[in-house]
């Protein structure tokens, strides 16, 4: 929402302030003076939306599966696809009550899930894996135990025996540096991230994905122009930064291609 209100705007989502209610501006104030982390955020939400314009754009008959969608508005502000969006009874009533199913310009479809009883591989196998799948899960495996995240790529790949994953991770020495503060803040809210790995990817890859993209968000908020427009910080200097600190690419957005075939 912040994002959309300035001048410069990474993602121009203008449907997000639907959301924003007295609770969730209440929940988010703690949040609005972490500049860095609100641009990596919005860093991490512009990747994702290039790469599936460039798959939308490829093939306008994708179907998205967006797990643990959150307040997710994709189907709203982009062109082509069949969307799923897949997250708890509360997300999905707060959502259709605030932005709702027939207001998107695109076929979208949500289905509510209990992510703690019931089987997402369920879920999943009522969706057509005919069609070009593309699945995006955001902000949600550094919350997740290593067997859960295995739990959730079985689910995929038998839903979908062709597909690409699109996925951000964090790795250990990210979090240890820079990510532990607001994360202390995160935890006081309710939301605690799980141990994180030396090596996020490689799970990935021994579960037959291959990795086909890989963009660090803060390097990609440099090259939009976010360091110098938002927080003043000359492209010399952040470049130097993204040189001199390379720990600052231990949070990324991650594209996996899983080919059962291959």
């Amino acid at each position: 929402m912040l994002d959309a209100e300035r001048d410069f705007s990474l993602i121009g989502d203008h449907f997000s302030k639907c959301f924003m209610d007295k609770t969730g501006r209440e929940i988010f104030e703690p949040f609005r003076s972490e500049t860095m982390p609100n641009i990596s955020n919005a860093a991490r939400c512009r990747i994702i939306d290039d790469v599936l314009r460039e798959a939308l754009k490829c093939d306008p008959r994708t179907q998205v599966v967006t797990i643990g969608a959150g307040f997710d508005t994709r189907p709203y502000r982009m062109r082509g696809g069949y969307w799923v969006e897949i997250d708890e009874a509360a997300i999905i009533d707060h959502k259709n009550e605030h932005l709702p199913v027939t207001d998107a310009v695109n076929p979208l479809t949500r289905t509510a899930i209990d992510f703690s009883a019931e089987s997402l591989d369920e879920k999943l196998s009522d969706l057509d894996a005919t069609k070009q799948v593309v699945v995006v899960i955001e902000g949600v495996f550094m919350y997740l135990e290593v067997d859960e995240i295995n739990a959730t790529l079985q689910a995929l790949r038998r839903n979908f025996p062709r597909h690409l994953l699109i996925c951000d991770l964090m790795n250990k020495a990210f979090f240890d540096k820079y990510a532990y503060k607001i994360h202390n803040k995160l935890a006081a809210a309710g939301g605690t991230f799980t141990e994180r790995p030396i090596h996020p990817a490689q799970q990935f890859l021994d579960a037959g994905y291959v990795k086909t993209y890989h963009m660090p968000t803060f390097r990609r908020a440099r090259e939009l122009g976010a360091m110098k427009k938002i927080v003043n910080i000359p492209d010399p200097v952040s470049w130097l930064l993204g040189l001199l600190m390379r720990d600052l690419n231990g949070y990324a957005v991650y594209c996996f291609q899983h080919n059962a075939d291959s």
